[in-house]
């Protein structure tokens, strides 16, 4: 301590020297017990002590295949398989599909039966009427849903193809023996106690359908539709549009008229070809063109007249369109 005493006696400078001797000192002891209190202060950033971070995950190798990767993926994002219930599971009801709409039934061959007796033919009569026999009886049937130019009604002269109707008729059923089978949406008999009946071949065809199809009838709807009427109506339409029969130019063109009423006709030879019709008689009422009725008086009634299924045009001063669809005399 000697020394520093001498230093501080001998002046300005002294004082100087133990003024910087003790700063000196001074923070030579301060750093030494800074050290000794933190001595991690003392070491670099690189040294730093850090808490440690918690477990990251593996990340997946870029080598890892795709599909390895999208089933990792998927089992990630999947949910929780939900556990079974022990619930008792309710039925449900499968739905039935609906039925469909029935279409218009098409003949069928029926069996024989005690409504559907077996037949033998007896007699033709003409296209539409037969004579037959069922056990020990002859009965007269009318055919159901068709009409035959006429041949042998005494109040009306031969139709038109009503011969050639007829001998189709022969053709079909002499000596057969045939089904009978009514309807019920029909009379069993008509205004003449004739049986209204289909007529059924020993082949499976039906005699009434067939003589509509091949040109030798109308179709014909008495008062109500009956069961096969729809398919009648076709068979009418594909024997006219074929020209069939009594369809044909050369014979009725489709027209029920009397055999000495009908016209020749011939084809023409161009769209230019002036019409083979006649003209009407001075007799002969305008409003009936295909026919030649005379005009009233008298007051003419269809029973008065030779002509069934004829064009009846106005004012029909005979009133023999009932229905007015523009056809006279249909029935």
């Amino acid at each position: 301590m000697k020394p520093i005493a001498r230093l501080w006696n001998a002046g300005i400078v002294g004082k100087l020297v133990v003024g910087f001797v003790t700063l000196l000192l001074s923070c030579c002891v301060l750093g030494a017990i800074g050290t000794l209190v933190s001595p991690r202060s003392t070491r670099g950033p690189a040294m730093q002590v850090t808490e440690p971070l918690a477990a990251q995950p593996t990340a997946v190798p870029a080598t890892i295949a795709p599909a390895t990767a999208a089933s990792a993926v998927e089992a990630t994002d999947a949910p929780p398989t939900a556990q079974p219930s022990t619930a008792v599971p309710t039925p449900t009801a499968i739905p039935r599909p609906a039925a469909p709409t029935a279409p218009a039934p098409a003949p069928t061959t029926p069996a024989e039966s005690a409504d559907r007796p077996a037949a033998a033919v007896v007699k033709v009569i003409d296209g539409d009427t037969v004579d037959v026999r069922v056990g020990d009886q002859v009965v007269r049937v009318r055919l159901i849903g068709i009409d035959t130019p006429e041949t042998v009604d005494p109040r009306t002269p031969v139709q038109c193809f009503g011969r050639e109707a007829s001998a189709k008729a022969h053709e079909l059923l002499d000596g057969q023996t045939v089904t009978l089978a009514a309807d019920p949406s029909q009379d069993d008999r008509d205004r003449y106690d004739r049986l209204l009946r289909y007529v059924w071949l020993a082949d499976g065809r039906l005699f009434n359908q067939e003589m509509v199809a091949q040109g030798y009838a109308f179709e014909y709807t008495y008062d109500r539709p009956y069961k096969y009427r729809d398919a009648f109506k076709q068979a009418e339409r594909d024997a006219r549009e074929a020209q069939r029969g009594l369809w044909s130019p050369e014979t009725c063109a489709g027209e029920h008229r009397a055999v000495e009423a009908t016209p020749p006709r011939v084809r023409p030879t161009s769209a230019s070809a002036p019409s083979t019709r006649r003209p009407a008689p001075a007799k002969c009422n305008p409003a009936y063109p295909d026919v030649c009725i005379p005009p009233p008086p008298p007051d003419l009634d269809c029973g008065d007249i030779p002509y069934r299924r004829f064009r009846v045009l106005p004012p029909d001063p005979h009133r023999f369109d009932g229905d007015h669809d523009g056809i006279g005399c249909e029935r």
